[in-house]
């Protein structure tokens, strides 16, 4: 019995152990970027759905984010802008596979990341 007890005390701890991470991983900031491998063609049609969605204003020429005017750029914010408005969920962050999570912050210069 004192086994039975021991093992199911150990299970308990572990369980509350492993929530905390998992809301401390959570809980850390997260950005949505565009993996450096990804075709342009998906890129560019990961621009097009996340500025259907958003406001990617940011972009447009003169804006606080245009320069760099590349494709892996402007994909970037467009996917991040998207991934933080739909709740910074993993899966916001997906595109087809293009997408890559970084806990470093990607803003530059007057380009915030929000």
């Amino acid at each position: 019995m004192a086994g039975k007890l021991s093992a199911y005390v150990s299970l308990l701890l572990l369980s509350f152990l492993s929530v905390g991470t998992l809301i401390s991983v959570h809980a850390q900031k997260t950005w949505c970027v565009a993996k450096p491998s990804s075709s342009q063609a998906i890129l560019l049609e990961n621009i097009n759905f996340a500025c259907s969605q958003v406001d990617c204003g940011r972009l447009q020429k003169g804006g606080a984010c245009y320069s760099p005017d590349n494709v892996i750029n402007h994909a970037s914010i467009a996917m991040n802008l998207y991934f933080q408005s739909k709740g910074r969920n993993t899966w916001n962050c997906d595109f087809k596979n293009s997408g890559l999570l970084t806990v470093s912050d990607p803003s530059y210069g007057g380009c915030q990341y929000s």
